[in-house]
């Protein structure tokens, strides 16, 4: 009997471990989707921006459109007709990072010369694989909150590939692939385009062997992906100190670079008028028409999901 109790006080206090850990993973999981609902949250009097619920069809669109920000509702092709929609996902570059703020970004630039509305989402430090500032990454996880489906954008642009450094090649060419066919299942229409590594002082042979997997991964799921690559160009324009992210004046160049690039794809800017939208998502996380402050830098995110075999290596300041 007494081994028998001791036995069953053994059971009892393991079960009382694991209920206390969920219990922490749950709260832990609350503070997580609160502050993603703080620090991505909208203008004042606009509907939070919250997860989406795993449905299809019309539903899910119903409840999509319900928790759109109010300057995203301004993108809504209902809103503007005639007017094309660019959508813009990457990393630290796209985020403003050296630009000043977001309204310096080339992504931003770029927009403003198409004449577009737009929506622009930086997350410093993510890439195909790394989650980046505040795990808001992977790139997936920023196609998945760019509301594709409802926005109807004719062109995607997903900038990313420097924090991925570190990544199996493999690996990165599999999510690469994912990333495309992800904004292919949303947007069946849409134009795409990966603006792939941009290469900082040095130059090591894994930045080339990422690149080439972002290509290729890009190219087997869209043969007809626009593919822009600084690395494998040579592009050559003005750096802050750290030596990888623009400046003011370099933003400037690469949104001139990529808008060439664009027109020989048959991309070409819409008559000027007035009424075009822009919603920038900033680094502090908040949703808003025009400039917003960055408050933040890069740091290296968390590790990829368990089911992953890869271990990541140091990650250096984001592309």
């Amino acid at each position: 009997m007494a081994c028998g109790s001791a036995r069953n006080l053994a059971v009892a206090r393991r079960g009382f471990r694991r209920l206390r850990a969920a219990a922490a993973c749950g709260c832990l999981i609350v503070l997580l989707v609160t502050s993603a609902e703080a620090t991505v949250g909208p203008s004042p009097g606009a509907p939070a921006l919250r997860p989406l619920p795993q449905t299809t069809g019309l539903g899910q669109e119903k409840r999509q459109a319900a928790s759109l920000t109010g300057c995203e509702q301004r993108l809504l092709p209902a809103r503007r007709p005639g007017v094309p929609v660019l959508v813009v996902v990457g990393a630290s570059i796209t985020a403003g990072v050296g630009a000043g703020d977001p309204a310096g970004s080339w992504a931003v630039r770029l927009a403003r010369q198409l004449h577009w509305n737009a929506f622009v989402y930086g997350v410093p430090g993510a890439g195909y694989v790394h989650p980046g500032l505040d795990s808001k990454g992977p790139v997936a996880a920023e196609i998945a909150r760019a509301h594709l489906r409802l926005l109807q954008p004719a062109l995607v642009i997903v900038q990313a590939g420097h924090d991925d450094m570190s990544v199996p090649p493999d690996l990165e060419r599999l999510r690469a692939e994912q990333a495309v066919a992800q904004i292919k299942a949303e947007v069946p229409r849409a134009r795409i385009a990966l603006l792939t590594v941009f290469p900082g002082r040095s130059r090591p042979p894994a930045l080339y062997r990422i690149d080439q997997a972002i290509v290729a991964g890009g190219k087997a799921a869209d043969p007809q992906v626009i593919i822009m690559d600084p690395l494998d160009s040579g592009w050559r324009f003005p750096h802050e100190r750290d030596g990888l992210h623009p400046s003011p004046r370099g933003s400037a160049w690469i949104a001139g670079t990529v808008a060439e690039i664009l027109r020989q794809h048959g991309v070409v800017p819409a008559p000027a008028r007035r009424g075009a939208a822009l919603c920038t998502l900033s680094l502090s996380g908040a949703i808003r028409s025009g400039a917003a402050p960055v408050k933040a830098l890069n740091r290296p995110g968390p590790r990829p999901a368990p089911d992953s075999p890869w271990e990541p290596g140091p990650v250096s300041t984001d592309g």
